[in-house]
């Protein structure tokens, strides 16, 4: 009993307890950062797109829901290059640990907004199913927030999941040529300049893919 509440024991214990508040706050956070977008996105498109007002209401739900993908992996995307790029987190003797068990609060954060995206994501997929995506869409965002968890607990593995979520940038340009079809502006320059961007993040994300190890075979990128 002494040594359950030794200083080390009740140090180990709160650090542990804030590591899983840090955890739950970020997912908190992801699923009221989805919500608010969807909103946004709604009141903007009501103001700035003529075009708005006629979509059919399934229409209208999908265009609210691709605004807070977009918004995500605009977010997830940056972090990750911060994260993979920029920061010392990942790079060779800034750390005593090997670079797969190397983590950091921003990393963490990144992973739980993460999760509170596809968690939000998903219970639209299944409320409004199969209008926004059929099972494959569950299977993808059940596997990717499995293996964020898994990367998120054991603290293993996070340099990879990063990996995967910054193939993210190539969300945006789906969701623009969706919206540019929607609209009618499927022979118009913005819609093959951005078919020819997506083309190029996808070769990107297909190269980078061959330094992914078995971990990351569990996150797809929608």
């Amino acid at each position: 009993m002494d040594a359950l509440f030794s200083p080390h024991s009740i140090n180990v214990i709160g650090y542990a307890l804030r590591k899983e508040f840090l955890w739950l706050a970020a997912v908190f956070s992801g699923i009221v950062m989805c919500r608010a977008v969807y909103k946004i996105t709604g009141l903007i498109s009501l103001l700035c797109f003529n075009g708005y007002t006629k979509l059919r209401n399934m229409d209208k739900v999908e265009w609210k829901n691709r605004g807070f993908s977009t918004f995500h992996a605009i977010v997830a995307s940056s972090a990750s290059l911060y994260l993979l790029l920029f920061s010392d987190l990942f790079k060779e003797d800034s750390h005593d640990q090997l670079v797969i068990n190397r983590t950091s609060t921003v990393s963490e954060t990144i992973l739980g907004v993460s999760i509170g995206y596809f968690l939000s994501d998903l219970a639209m997929i299944v409320w409004h199913f199969p209008a926004l995506g059929g099972w494959e869409y569950v299977l993808h965002h059940g596997l990717s927030m499995f293996s964020i968890f898994l990367s998120l607990v054991s603290g293993q593995g996070q340099i990879y999941i990063l990996m995967v979520l910054f193939s993210e940038s190539t969300t945006p340009f789906v969701n623009l040529r969706w919206y540019l079809d929607i609209a009618g502006q499927k022979s118009s320059n913005l819609y093959i300049c951005n078919g020819i961007f997506l083309f190029l993040g996808w070769l990107q994300g297909f190269f980078s893919s061959s330094s992914f190890s078995p971990t990351c075979l569990f996150t797809l990128t929608r």
